[in-house]
């Protein structure tokens, strides 16, 4: 094995005892002894991967959004010209894939919140290109953003273990949330030279 499949194994062995230290401990018990204990490496093999804890938050934060990103290009790639609002299905169908993340992850997200709250900014600045995207192909911009945000509350309700929907409920409701024929009813196309078209 060369040096570099071998600090990549390090690297992996060092995330995963970090996910389930935050799992098993929470987050406030995430040290780099701890994941030099449970991953079975020397302290000096865990700081030359992660010389810090912000580190690993960061890196885990980082190999969510790498994931959760790969999952929204192939999926808009696959549904193509099928849905016309793309932008808005690509957020519902990535928001319902990560209601199957492990419950360690979600841990991860509230340990970077209560004790690294700045690794959050570059995931608050994509969630907003991802807002603006859905208001610019959308006839509604207010059920747009309706659909939007619900999708966001199941994904954060079920990730924080706080959803009372069974997994059949979730995907029912996600189903709806991404069919737009549920939604043509509803939707109230804004005029020209409105207050809420010009916020656009």
């Amino acid at each position: 094995m060369d040096n570099t499949a071998r600090s990549e194994r390090s690297r992996n062995a060092a995330l995963q005892a970090a996910l389930t230290i935050i799992a098993r401990d929470g987050p406030a018990k995430l040290t780099l002894d701890a994941i030099a204990r449970e991953s079975g490496m020397s302290k000096g093999g865990v700081t030359h991967q992660f010389p810090t804890k912000h580190a690993v938050l960061k890196a885990l934060l980082d190999m969510q959004r790498a994931h959760f990103e790969e999952f929204s290009r192939r999926y808009a790639a696959k549904v193509g010209t099928k849905k016309s609002k793309i932008a808005l299905a690509t957020e519902i169908a990535t928001m319902r894939e990560a209601t199957t993340a492990p419950q360690s992850i979600a841990f991860a997200i509230l340990g970077a919140l209560g004790q690294e709250p700045g690794l959050l900014a570059s995931s608050r600045e994509r969630s907003a290109e991802h807002v603006a995207a859905i208001k610019a192909e959308a006839d509604d911009v207010d059920l747009a953003l309706l659909r939007w945000s619900a999708a966001r509350g199941l994904v954060l309700a079920s990730l924080f273990g706080m959803c009372p929907l069974s997994e059949k409920e979730r995907e029912r409701l996600f189903a709806r949330l991404l069919d737009d024929e549920q939604w043509t009813t509803f939707a109230k196309p804004e005029k020209k030279g409105s207050r809420t078209a010009q916020r656009r």
